[in-house]
């Protein structure tokens, strides 16, 4: 090694063993940013078909779902008959070697087979047993079924998207499956970090809709300071009590050909700027627009001078020029373009990764940039893709014995 290279470093996470009986979303978001952070994941799955992820929205019937890949890069695949005995005490000598057990089965499912926090706490102390429910099992709604869209109605999402005399309408960004994970990623860290100056374990649970009424701080302040008892009306794409605020049309004219642009209440040097950008400075001298609340009451007046400059510009050239004068601006980049971005493969947030089956594909990857924690991104794992290897570094199962509890229906 010369003087001018840095000695390799192990991941935050390396030597953590991660357990994972999760499907769909909420739970895998979880497991996949432990494993983004160098945990060893395992996905413990059913030996027929595998969770309904893997299979149930694939355009190939030979080929796992891309919704599957994306959310389950860098684990490693088991697969386990959970419902036989043999099965039951495979798990449970896993258990003994795995720092945490996370599950997000329907309620009661996981308790059913026999796992329950207390029965785990027996089989190792140390564990941390990590469960996503739709709702609180402390609740009086803990037997409801819930996905993502069930957790944005009941915890207050849907209520604050769309337009303020339109019915609510669902966000697209799916926060009741991912924004769960993160949280409950989170409370994991927590525990483990915990447990190096406790020794023990514990429980971490997190209820989806619990997670939804916590990501909607902003509009329930706003809620709160309605002194007349007033419902807060849906805001669409405006900022409420100041103008310029919202979507504004783009060259083009296609479905996607908008720019979000806002200047802030807090500095009106925004607003100066804005208007140098575009070529406005009349603009600045109209009593109209003197600040944003009396542009807010003018707001048809400000938003037209503003679409007449930008319907003549590209969507990108807007966010550039408007941007670049320090006043806050966005493109509305669809997702096709947030595959293609050069900007997000260049940084590593978009990776490429060779699927067995697929071929190439394009993933997203760790939006978490860390100086001493690096993971590259390796494709989801095929259903039972490393039964050999995990059951035999974790077990020390030959691989005669793997095979014989393929025969016998075990795995």
């Amino acid at each position: 090694m010369d003087g001018n290279s840095i000695p390799s470093m192990a991941p935050a996470l390396d030597g953590i063993k991660v357990l994972d009986f999760t499907q769909f979303e909420a739970g895998p978001s979880c497991t996949q940013a432990l494993a983004w952070l160098g945990a060893e994941v395992v996905k413990v799955e059913e030996p027929k078909r595998g969770e309904p992820g893997r299979w149930g929205f694939s355009n190939r019937p030979d080929a796992d779902a891309h919704y599957f890949i994306f959310y389950n890069t860098n684990k490693k695949g088991i697969t386990c008959n959970m419902k036989s005995p043999e099965g039951k005490a495979l798990i449970e000598k896993m258990v003994q070697k795995a720092d945490v057990v996370i599950e997000n089965m329907a309620p009661g499912t996981f308790a059913r087979l026999g796992f329950d926090y207390e029965r785990l706490k027996e089989l190792n102390p140390r564990i941390i047993f990590a469960q996503v429910k739709g709702f609180s099992p402390d609740g009086p709604h803990a037997d409801y079924l819930s996905f993502d869209m069930i957790a944005q109605a009941t915890g207050g999402t849907f209520a604050i998207n769309g337009m303020p005399d339109q019915p609510p309408i669902r966000p697209g960004a799916t926060m009741g499956d991912t924004g769960t994970g993160m949280m409950l990623c989170m409370g994991i860290l927590a525990a483990l970090f915990q447990r190096v100056t406790t020794g023990e374990g514990q429980h971490v649970q997190i209820a989806m809709r619990d997670a939804m009424v916590n990501y909607s701080r902003t509009a329930m302040s706003r809620q709160a300071q309605r002194e007349d008892g007033s419902l807060l009306p849906r805001g669409g794409n405006d900022v409420i009590g100041t103008a310029p605020g919202g979507l504004f049309p783009c060259k083009g004219g296609g479905l996607d050909d908008w720019a979000y642009i806002f200047t802030s209440r807090g500095n009106e040097e925004h607003w100066k700027r804005l208007c140098t950008a575009i070529g406005r400075e009349d603009l600045l001298d109209d009593p109209r627009m003197k600040d944003g609340t009396t542009r807010y009451e003018n707001k048809e007046l400000v938003d037209a001078a503003i679409s007449e400059w930008t319907s003549k510009h590209t969507k990108r050239e807007v966010m550039e020029t408007i941007a670049s004068a320090k006043v806050p601006c966005g493109a509305v980049l669809n997702m096709k373009e947030q595959l293609d971005d050069e900007d997000l493969h260049k940084r590593g947030i978009m990776s490429k990764i060779e699927h067995p089956v697929r071929g190439e594909m394009t993933v997203p990857a760790s939006p978490i940039q860390m100086s001493n924690s690096k993971v590259d991104v390796t494709t989801a794992p095929l259903h039972g893709g490393n039964n050999e290897e995990i059951y035999g570094d974790w077990l020390g199962y030959s691989a005669e014995e793997v095979a014989k509890m393929r025969e016998d229906n075990i795995i």
